[in-house]
């Protein structure tokens, strides 16, 4: 297992480990995330199901996944996910399974709350999220780069093939599909590949090669190049409270626009196949921003690249209140997906670089519950609206004023002091 990165050597594992993020993350575009929105309208117009009891399903996968992640964080830190990911594939795909059977808006409910048990994708999946950044400390803003590739790759795909088995085998049988799909994908990639961190495999991050009295010592080395708070440490500073507020404002105005607009295109005479495309064109654009911002990190501040992501979904999100033809739906959604790919690279890298590796899962694990309940309510609230005004644009020019305000919030935090500790003594 004592692989590396470099020329005329062997492949340093990280980059297995970011190959299989990239391939969790492909695969659950087609788990009921990116592809959500086009089973809302079939859904819908056969069950009698109103479009706040979408929006409440949503808000129940976040919920559960904010119950769960003060203990699945230290989890990850103490053991990984190894067995973690494959537990969550196995959660979200029987889920899917029992959306196939749902007959009531109670049941709907009920399945998205068990698919964040332990959350695989979305805002609240550190099993995902958390592991590369565990391998990775100089070249992290790369890896994360390279994991988001998996993103479009997977919209591609499985976004146009959920709205063809829509059409041909009905939205029942293509959540079965698609369930099986993904579980058989993720299960047995996660159970061959996946380790919890480069000590575990005699290897320093980034596959730099300890010296010879640290390989001697052993684990006395693991926290190499990068001081760490621990999670108690880390709430006792400004920086942290201020991410905290920046995405949960994030998280409210987009679970406001983001799980309604794909039914609102719809409603207003947009063709399904046509907003399919640029939904998988939306994720696409996302990816290719998490890239280029993770190749940028270097050289531009992570405060200053998170700004520009959340400036950009305010301005698709103006674009979406008023596109009512494909071609402003196509730029709404690209737009869109650049934002996204900025939210998903602030989020999966500031938290590490502000605050290091050795206890990001704990640190994160603190933060999801905060950050879901509270985005957790967009969707309800601007179902709610709908049902009551006939519009989303009220609510939805409230959603743009979230995200502005949090553009310039997370322009102004910069990264804490170092923690009150020594350095470990590396020998």
């Amino acid at each position: 297992m004592n692989l590396r990165f470099r020329s005329g050597g062997r492949i340093y594992y990280g980059w297995v480990i970011v190959a299989v993020m990239g391939t969790t993350g492909a695969v659950s575009m087609a788990m009921g995330t990116l592809n959500f929105g086009l089973f809302i309208k079939p859904m819908g117009d056969e069950l009698g199901i109103g479009r706040s009891t979408f929006g409440w399903a949503a808000t129940a996968r976040q919920f559960s996944s904010s119950v769960t992640s003060p203990i699945i964080g230290p989890l990850i830190d103490r053991y990984g996910v190894r067995i973690m990911l494959p537990i969550a594939a196995l959660f979200t795909g029987g889920a899917m399974i029992g959306l196939a059977y749902v007959e009531h808006a109670w049941q709907l409910v009920l399945w998205f709350s068990v698919m964040g048990l332990v959350g695989m994708s979305g805002p609240g999946a550190l099993v995902t999220s958390v592991p590369v950044l565990k391998w990775f400390v100089r070249n992290r803003g790369k890896a994360v780069a390279f994991m988001s590739l998996g993103i479009p790759a997977g919209a591609l795909v499985f976004v146009p093939l959920t709205q063809v088995l829509i059409d041909h085998v009905g939205w029942r049988d293509a959540w079965v599909i698609l369930a099986i799909l993904g579980m058989v994908i993720i299960v047995p990639v996660s159970l061959i590949f996946v380790r919890r961190q480069p000590e575990d495999v005699g290897l320093l991050p980034d596959g730099d090669v300890p010296d010879e009295v640290a390989v001697v010592t052993g684990p006395r080395w693991h926290m190499a190049e990068e001081l760490s708070f621990t999670s108690g440490q880390a709430v006792r500073t400004i920086n942290f409270w201020s991410l905290v507020v920046v995405f949960s404002m994030v998280m409210l105005a987009m679970g406001i626009i983001g799980v309604h607009r794909i039914p609102a295109f719809l409603n207003r005479g947009v063709d399904a196949g046509l907003v399919s495309l640029a939904t998988a064109f939306d994720a696409v654009v996302a990816g290719v921003a998490t890239f280029a911002f993770g190749f940028s990190v270097r050289k531009v501040p992570v405060r200053f690249l998170g700004c520009l992501g959340f400036i950009f979904l305010a301005i698709a999100s103006v674009i979406t209140i008023y596109a009512d033809n494909f071609a402003l739906v196509f730029i709404s959604m690209a737009v869109f997906g650049a934002g996204v790919g900025g939210m998903m690279f602030l989020h999966s890298y500031i938290w590490a670089e502000y605050f290091g590796r050795e206890h990001l899962g704990s640190i994160r694990g603190l933060v999801m519950p905060i950050n879901l309940v509270v985005g957790g309510a967009g969707a309800p609230i601007a179902g709610y609206v709908h049902e009551s005004t006939g519009s989303y644009d009220s609510v939805w020019w409230v959603g743009v004023g979230l995200m502005i305000a949090a553009a310039v919030l997370v322009l102004l935090t910069r990264a804490p002091r170092s923690p009150a500790v020594s350095r470990p003594d590396r020998l």
